[in-house]
């Protein structure tokens, strides 16, 4: 198997060098670096990376703007995982519709790191339960509540049927893994957890995300979430 090929973008030259060092050291391959969105957008259109750990605060471009032009390319191109200091509710909303496939902190241990770019690499989305719930609650926010104890009631009823039968359109084992996704369950995860191997999970996974017209994983659990396949 070839190594993970990483694009560096941060406009610090030392944390570019500390994420070089723990990259190698678990043996990917860092291709190149970036201290611009603009550079950043240039160097993943001519190195074609597996993946790029995007600063959002950078000159010229932000690393935001930079994610949206990156995975709005016409080509394929790699996965972007943000990796910021700000854990800050806009720089997530805005990476997720930006495109990025995982979000991080950098007060996060090395092995983190790790593990992210290798959950994006492999086309998973880096969503934890406490990133899930801040998206849910941010769609739940901008849904208007129940106009009544009865409606309330039948919202609850409509819930609960969902919870017990498959989605139009999916099939009943898509359905169990959208559930499993909403639950931020990664494909290993998955796997085990409905005794199937992870290239079957893979292929469920794509027919989910094209039945429900959803662009990604994140895409898919916010779908659950809103349409009552899952409970908040």
């Amino acid at each position: 198997m070839s190594a993970i090929r990483v694009l560096l973008a941060d406009d610090h030259a030392v944390m570019r060098a500390g994420f070089r060092m723990i990259l190698e050291a678990a043996g990917m391959e860092v291709v190149g670096d970036a201290a611009t969105g603009a550079e950043a957008i240039d160097a993943a259109r001519s190195l074609r990376p597996d993946v790029i750990c995007m600063d959002v605060q950078m000159p010229d471009l932000d690393g935001l703007e930079a994610t949206r032009r990156i995975v709005a390319a016409p080509e394929p191109g790699p996965a972007v995982l943000v990796v910021t200091t700000f854990d800050r509710d806009d720089y997530l909303f805005r990476a997720l519709e930006a495109g990025a496939s995982g979000f991080l902190l950098k007060n996060a241990g090395p092995e983190e790191l790790v593990a992210a770019v290798r959950i994006v690499a492999a086309g998973d989305a880096l969503l934890a339960p406490e990133v899930t719930r801040r998206v849910i609650a941010r769609f739940a926010a901008a849904s208007p509540p129940p106009a009544s104890p009865a409606a309330h009631a039948r919202t609850a009823t409509a819930v609960r049927a969902a919870t017990a039968t498959p989605v139009a359109g999916l099939t009943e084992r898509e359905t169990e893994v959208l559930r499993l996704l909403a639950a931020a369950l990664s494909n290993g995860e998955i796997a085990a957890r409905l005794y199937i191997g992870e290239a079957t999970v893979k292929t469920h996974v794509s027919n989910v995300l094209q039945k429900l017209g959803a662009r990604d994983r994140v895409a898919a659990v916010v779908w659950a979430h809103r349409h009552g396949v899952v409970g908040d």
